[in-house]
């Protein structure tokens, strides 16, 4: 007979409903556990607990998890239910990067030692789920510091540029379909993520300045270079100015093109703020399903353009809004590779035919295809 049973039927629906939803299978051996102990305890863990406090809507699952996880990091002496409740916290679409972000959160009011701990048990829970926890490190270039991920080795090295706005993470699920080919390499560009506060882009022979330090500072003499949207339009640059360090370039959802659009959305910042950019930008970068489920992709995005500084923004967008590249894309030397998502509404693939008659085009995707299609945008560059 089910532990809850007895209880009052409303109650014991609800609780169990909210529980299943959270503990999934684990749920039945929970309730057990409990009431070996104290069936008081696992009839109000059903009725009080999850009938009560975890049912009501006003705070979403994962968000509940996350705040569960942060205060039993925070208590300290709670490891088997720590461990429990990042379990959960990953069934419930949180990302590794996301429940790591809430024990460096708890350092701050609890200390560094249980911070640790839970850092400790993350990386653990996340290795035996088999999911992939990517770390940055800081790194000095020549006029600023910025995050940058290498996953080492011998193979050939690619370095992989953002988007307008977003940060190396972006990449962080694309990299590991990319790891058994290549050394790779990903950083913040200059105004964003980790290189905020930098001295402004001038334009973008500035930031194809940036990746020919990076490369030399790694001593890497030659490298294929990734870059999507802002980071394409810095990749062709790179090839066209240092040709020698790139052997082979990946434009994806980027232009060669300026559109009057830029300059607004440069103006738009500066006048109306970045919290105001959010519902244009996100509408261009996601489809409206993506927006609706608000998985990680699209948290990780809001959570980016809602940082970054009004004034990188829009310096960032004025790089843009001055691309001439058209005219020197024959004397590219690198071999070029184009990726296009199908339902781009920013750079549509007939934009980016121009760039080059045979393009790979990615079934349904949006712009922000390294977000939304990572599996498939690894597999075009691998093809590439």
């Amino acid at each position: 007979m089910s532990v809850f049973a007895d209880l009052p039927d409303q109650s014991a629906k609800i609780g169990a409903l909210a529980m299943r939803r959270v503990t999934g299978g684990a749920m039945d051996g929970i309730l057990s556990a409990t009431a070996a102990r104290s069936r008081r305890l696992a009839d109000n863990l059903v009725t009080h607990a999850f009938g009560s406090v975890i049912a009501d809507a006003a705070l979403g699952v994962a968000e509940r998890e996350l705040e569960t996880i942060a205060m039993l990091g925070a208590l300290g002496g709670c490891e088997a239910q720590l461990r429990t409740h990042i379990g959960f916290a990953l069934d419930c679409g949180l990302s590794p990067g996301e429940i790591m972000a809430s024990a460096e959160h708890v350092s701050v009011y609890a200390g560094y030692p249980r911070a640790l701990t839970m850092a400790r048990i993350v990386e653990e829970v996340a290795a035996e789920r088999g999911e992939i926890l990517l770390t940055a490190r800081p790194f000095a270039l020549r006029d600023h510091t910025t995050a940058l991920f290498d996953s080492g080795g011998e193979k050939p090295p690619m370095v992989l540029l953002h988007a307008l706005g977003l940060d190396w993470r972006m990449w962080s699920r694309v990299i590991p379909h990319l790891t058994a080919r290549y050394r790779v390499i990903a950083i913040d560009l200059r105004g964003f993520g980790a290189a905020a506060g930098a001295p402004h882009v001038a334009d973008l022979a500035h930031y194809a300045a940036d990746v020919a330090d990076l490369l030399e500072r790694l001593g890497i003499g030659r490298a294929h270079v990734t870059g999507l949207s802002l980071g394409g339009s810095i990749a062709l640059e790179l090839g066209l100015q240092r040709p020698d360090l790139a052997g082979g370039l990946t434009v994806i959802a980027a232009t060669a093109w300026s559109f009057p659009a830029f300059e607004e959305r440069a103006q738009a910042a500066e006048n109306d703020g970045l919290e105001a950019q959010i519902i244009p930008s996100l509408t261009r970068w996601f489809r409206p399903g993506d927006l609706a489920r608000n998985d990680w992709p699209t948290r990780y995005a809001r959570n980016c353009v809602r940082a970054a500084s009004p004034e990188e923004w829009a310096a960032a967008w004025r790089v843009l809004a001055t691309l001439a590249l058209e005219e020197r894309l024959d004397a590219l030397e690198p071999p070029v590779s184009i990726i296009a998502g199908e339902v781009d509404r920013s750079t549509p693939p007939e934009l980016m035919r121009r760039l080059g008659a045979d393009i790979t085009v990615i079934p349904d995707a949006p712009h922000m295809v390294a977000l939304t299609h990572p599996a498939e945008l690894a597999q075009a560059i691998l093809a590439g």
